[in-house]
């Protein structure tokens, strides 16, 4: 895809006070990095990508009438969700996949790739996140959207869903109690990751400046198709509803991070 732009804002109700992210929405590469050297079939694997993801943020949004912000660079070229600094912002190796676009690779390429695709993104969430609390007169609820493989290295893992989370507590808590009610499902607190990661998205928009907020994983396999993805946005859209009416999610609280 030739001159790509690096995110796209689903436009939503700016005064709802939610506002959703997809870091990982997408597996796309502009023209000019090909397929990054690897074989196309790479592009529909986990490390292209979070699978369900892109679906499952725009059911929500169109559920609850709010704005979101995805990325649409492939965490292949540049992972969105990590900070400048981070060894692991542009891969060499993912899961056993070489990528060999990304090694060797010059100072002034890494520079090229953080201006036209990371911080692109990075401005549209901080814009979307202004916006947002321009329209309302106090900061949104954030909630950050990814999806997990069901295994790792050969381990199954038992979470449908899981919240990560660092040091804030305000939308975790409740969010994690609402999902562990649903019939049937298991939920993880920090699991499959841990949800404190300096420089990380929410880490980043979030827990620096005091917004309440949550990192909301599902498992990959419950979202791979339409069925799955209307179930699961029946299932989180009115517990985001809920988190969202509560006025202690909207009052900037800066907690101690474990990052």
């Amino acid at each position: 895809m030739a001159n790509m732009c690096a995110f796209e804002v689903l436009e939503g109700k700016y005064d709802s006070g939610l506002v959703l992210l997809a870091d990982h929405a997408m597996a796309l590469v502009p023209a000019e990095y090909g397929d990054l050297g690897l074989d196309r079939s790479v592009f529909a694997r986990h490390i292209a990508y979070d699978i369900g993801i892109e679906a499952l943020t725009r059911a929500l949004a169109a559920k609850l009438s709010c704005p979101a912000v995805m990325a649409t660079f492939s965490r292949l070229l540049i992972d969105p969700n990590r900070g400048e600094d981070d060894p692991t912002l542009i891969m060499k190796l993912s899961d056993g996949a070489i990528i060999p676009a990304n090694h060797p690779l010059s100072p002034d390429e890494r520079e090229r790739r953080l201006e036209r695709y990371h911080r692109p993104y990075h401005h549209a969430i901080d814009a979307l996140i202004e916006k947002s609390a321009e329209a309302t007169g106090r900061p949104p609820l954030v909630i950050s959207l990814h999806s997990f493989t069901p295994f790792w290295k050969g381990a199954a893992r038992p979470w449908h869903t899981g919240v990560l989370w660092d040091g804030d507590p305000r939308a975790v808590r409740p969010l994690i109690d609402a999902l562990a009610v649903i019939e049937g499902v298991i939920v993880g607190d920090n699991e499959p990751y841990d949800g404190a990661l300096k420089g990380d998205t929410v880490n980043r928009h979030c827990m620096e400046k005091g917004i309440a907020h949550a990192l909301l994983e599902v498992r990959q396999d419950l979202i791979a198709d339409s069925g799955g993805v209307a179930l699961w946005a029946g299932r989180i859209a009115p517990i985001l509803a809920a988190l969202n009416a509560d006025d202690d999610m909207h009052v900037l609280r800066r907690f101690p991070s474990r990052a």
